[in-house]
């Protein structure tokens, strides 16, 4: 393959990894898993809810062979928009790195206690640990609100399941998700 035909390939690969990004922040941004959901409306819980956004994409595509590089570049994405996303609220940039290590690590903790349920589609089973974790370490969750939220996101795994793989790798996700009630 020349090298202009990679560059090609790259740079259409960065833009459907940023369609991708724009769609996942966007379910992500959902009122109703603030509202209902028992998230608290702050930094802390908008990683919340992209971080519970992202597993539920990567369940969808890391299971697929034609997929899986593409959820390394997603979960590259993240911790990228992360990153810049510290640097524009002031913190500092020696602070960066401890930080990011602090939110890899909480990512990563939540992807080992959401995942499970999450792929299962054990309502009852997420909603415990969401319950123990994302709305009990976020400042402000509600962890009584753990069934709504767990339900609104297995709806939202269960859409990326419909999804083809060809749409995917074309950058589409989904429409832009209608408001709904947990």
């Amino acid at each position: 393959m020349g090298i202009l035909a990679r560059f090609r390939r790259d740079r259409l690969n960065r833009q459907i990894v940023d369609q991708l990004w724009d769609q996942v922040v966007a379910a992500a941004r959902d009122p109703v898993r603030f509202t209902e959901g028992g998230l608290p409306d702050t930094l802390e819980g908008r990683f919340e809810a992209l971080s519970l956004e992202m597993i539920a994409v990567l369940n969808r595509v890391s299971g697929q062979p034609d997929l899986k590089a593409l959820s390394q570049d997603l979960v590259d994405r993240f911790m990228t928009d992360i990153d810049h996303s510290m640097r524009e609220v002031g913190i500092s940039y020696l602070a960066v790195p401890k930080r990011m290590r602090k939110f890899a690590a909480r990512f990563y903790t939540r992807v080992r206690d959401c995942q499970p349920a999450m792929a299962e589609g054990d309502e009852e089973r997420l909603a415990d640990a969401l319950a123990r974790t994302v709305l009990a370490e976020a400042v402000g969750g509600r962890p009584d609100a753990a069934a709504a939220l767990a339900h609104h996101m297995i709806r939202q795994q269960a859409r990326y399941v419909a999804l083809a793989n060809e749409q995917i790798l074309a950058g589409r996700l989904l429409e832009p998700p209608e408001t709904e009630t947990l």
